[in-house]
């Protein structure tokens, strides 16, 4: 007879979870420069406040906030497709320079390609996607060996070298382009969140609906690739075709996420790594739990720094790597 106290307890975390994430939705609805009171906030939403109230609420906050917490959740989704194709608890699209590579992207399409203003939008994923697929196969190329296979600490370290240098990269392009440019060039590294508008939500979502019932169905898969390749392979798995389709995912899910919300590493690390030490590591139970941590972390940090510092406040991926910095090191010293 199966035992059901796991499941409950997956339902009681889920549930825990989307409270904290709509508590924090009010809290951050009802602060900002142009505050409104947390008694008119529904109000508001069932269509009783004044012309100021909708704007704020209807065209600066709520699109802010549905972006944010759709990018935490594509972040920590990735994140756990990633530890699991490569057998390596430290993987994280921003770490393994996939976020980076999706940088260069941006930038080149930003910099040097002319865009119409309203195709501008759905451009800067497609972007996104090409600079992060192209970074993430040069990553395993660079990471693999014949005989020992894809080596989970040299990923790491590979990842960080070309973090590093497409970092370089996007310097030495933006030397020679004009101020206002730069400046955008300069936030979306610090994972400030510029995509601020419905159209970028619209532009964004399809991925995460498509790619997490994707990532579900793939469960079984990913917890034998999570064990080792002799075991997946055992057990019937075509380990470089269900990989190769993984990654892809995963990509697809942390380019469609930077690309309005700049350069924010850890989420993908941190959230997959609280679910597993609350639900255990079985992907069925954890992934859910993992993408609802990724939309609270990402939206909980977006507001610490939006209301932190005035004018503009804190980009949400400085206070993220507070805590993810610290978080990442300790997992590296536990490893060692």
């Amino acid at each position: 007879m199966t035992d059901a106290r796991p499941l409950r307890k997956q339902r009681l975390i889920v549930g825990a979870l989307i409270a904290l994430t709509l508590l924090t939705i009010v809290v951050s609805l009802g602060l900002g420069s142009s505050s409104v009171s947390f008694g008119r906030i529904l109000p508001t939403i069932l269509g009783h406040g004044d012309f100021k109230e909708k704007f704020v609420l209807f065209d600066l906050r709520l699109p802010r906030i549905c972006i944010v917490v759709a990018a935490g959740m594509a972040l920590a989704l990735s994140g756990s497709i990633l530890q699991g194709i490569t057998n390596n608890d430290l993987a994280d699209p921003g770490i393994l320079g996939i976020n980076s590579g999706a940088g260069v992207g941006v930038a080149i399409s930003f910099l040097l390609i002319p865009t119409e203003p309203g195709a501008f939008v759905y451009v800067i994923p497609i972007s996104a996607f090409i600079g992060a697929i192209v970074t993430a196969v040069l990553l395993f190329v660079f990471a693999y060996d014949r005989q020992s296979g894809l080596h989970p600490m040299r990923l790491v370290l590979v990842g960080i070298g070309f973090s590093l240098a497409l970092s370089g990269f996007m310097v030495f392009v933006t030397s020679a382009v004009d101020m206002y440019k730069v400046d955008f060039i300069a936030r979306w590294l610090a994972g400030n969140v510029w995509g601020t508008d419905w159209n970028f939500l619209w532009a964004q979502l399809p991925w995460l609906v498509v790619l997490l019932p994707y990532t579900l169905y793939k469960s079984n898969t990913l917890n034998l690739l999570s064990l080792n390749d002799a075991t997946a392979i055992g057990s019937g798995v075509a380990v470089a075709r269900e990989r190769g389709g993984l990654l892809l995912a995963a990509v697809a899910l942390a380019a469609s996420a930077v690309a309005v919300t700049g350069g924010i590493a850890f989420i993908g690390l941190m959230a997959p790594h609280i679910a597993k030490s609350l639900v255990g590591p079985r992907y069925q139970r954890f992934v859910p739990v993992a993408v609802l941590t990724g939309g609270f972390l990402l939206l909980l940090a977006d507001t610490i720094g939006r209301n932190l510092a005035d004018p503009q406040g804190i980009a949400a991926g400085i206070v993220v790597s507070f805590i993810g910095a610290p978080y990442f090191i300790y997992l590296l010293l536990k490893r060692v």
